[in-house]
């Protein structure tokens, strides 16, 4: 019953895939590219959006049908059957975030065999079961963008505080440590980043950081925390400090949390990834490796429509820009996918 279902599930959302004897009628010279998002479940707002972006790109690419999947709970097992079965259609490409990064090398290698191109993003599979990793962002875009933000906030002027996770957070040292290059800057002049306090992504903590930072530098003009906990807990601190509109707040928060605080203005902005960026610039990547416009090498740079040219880096890893900004006009959708995976 469990493989009946898959098999229908794929016919659906394949849009007329034809079997004989478990195989795919032969494919017209004019027929679109059948490529495949698999994403780690179905029945998910947050996920959902990645199909949103991979349609925008078919759209725009014009000789691809983009087609979404996923196993109906979030496991390996589930993702397995779904890629047995896409091998056997005969698919031109699969993008998958991962629900385990090493047991599914050997159903993706299956696939590269039968002459499939696989990538992986957002949570990717391991060297060897895709040509290429895309991911969401890297550090020095992470660190920069958040000086960029709080300077927009704080017209470019004041002391800012940072509350970061643990002081052993490799991910958060590393952003950190563009800021600091960030804000060396002309532009930035008449700011400075005063301390660096740790709320061990504990809420309670985090906060008591957050007023501590106030409380030292009453000058404060703004607080970046590059955490979805500490991002929370400090503009709860700085509601409760009475410090709104005084004290401006960014970081890396998720839209279902923050809803309220950018709405109310506590928060005017912050960032994270774009799940429909990813399933769009995913649907870009698929389509240039199966026509041959790249060869999924390093240094191989790929024409990815609004979100610019996109380089194959060192054992296929590929960065897919800044992360992207959320404001009062665009935090309403977002939080309703956030909602749904978190």
């Amino acid at each position: 019953m469990k493989k009946l279902l898959i098999l229908m599930m794929a016919m659906v959302l394949a849009g007329g895939f034809v079997f004989a004897g478990g195989q795919q009628e032969a494919k017209g010279a004019d027929e679109p590219l059948k490529l495949v998002l698999l994403v780690k479940s179905l029945g998910n707002g947050f996920f959902e959006a990645y199909a949103d972006g991979g349609k925008e790109a078919a759209k725009e690419l014009g000789n691809v049908e983009s087609i979404y999947m996923g196993p109906s709970t979030s496991t390996a097992e589930g993702q397995i059957e779904i890629i047995e079965t896409l091998i056997a259609q005969r698919v031109d490409g699969i993008a998958i975030s991962a629900n385990d990064r090493d047991a599914l090398i050997p159903v993706a290698k299956k696939a590269m065999k039968a002459g499939i191109k696989v990538i992986s993003f957002d949570s990717g599979i391991s060297l060897g079961g895709r040509t290429v990793d895309l991911v969401p962002s890297e550090s020095e875009l992470i660190g920069r963008q958040q000086v960029q933000l709080i300077a927009e906030l704080c017209n470019y002027k004041g002391e800012v505080g940072i509350v970061s996770a643990t002081s052993q957070a490799t991910n958060q040292n590393l952003w950190i440590e563009w800021m600091f290059k960030e804000i060396e800057k002309p532009e930035y002049k008449n700011m400075k980043l005063v301390e660096v306090v740790y709320g061990d992504d504990a809420a309670d903590k985090s906060y008591r950081e957050a007023v501590g930072l106030m409380q030292k530098y009453p000058k404060l003009a703004g607080i970046i925390s590059p955490t979805t906990i500490g991002v929370l807990a400090s503009a709860k601190a700085i509601e409760d400090e009475g410090k709104q509109g005084v004290v401006q707040l960014t970081g890396l928060g998720l839209p279902s949390e923050m809803q309220h605080y950018i709405e109310n203005g506590t928060c005017v902005q912050m960032a994270l990834w774009n799940p429909i960026d990813l399933g769009y610039s995913s649907t870009f990547i698929l389509e240039a490796l199966v026509t041959g416009k790249v060869e999924g090498k390093p240094g191989d740079v790929i024409k990815a429509g609004r979100m610019g040219d996109i380089v194959i880096g060192e054992d296929g890893l590929s960065v897919m820009g800044a992360p992207f900004v959320f404001n009062k006009d665009n935090i309403a959708k977002f939080a309703a996918m956030f909602y749904e995976l978190f």
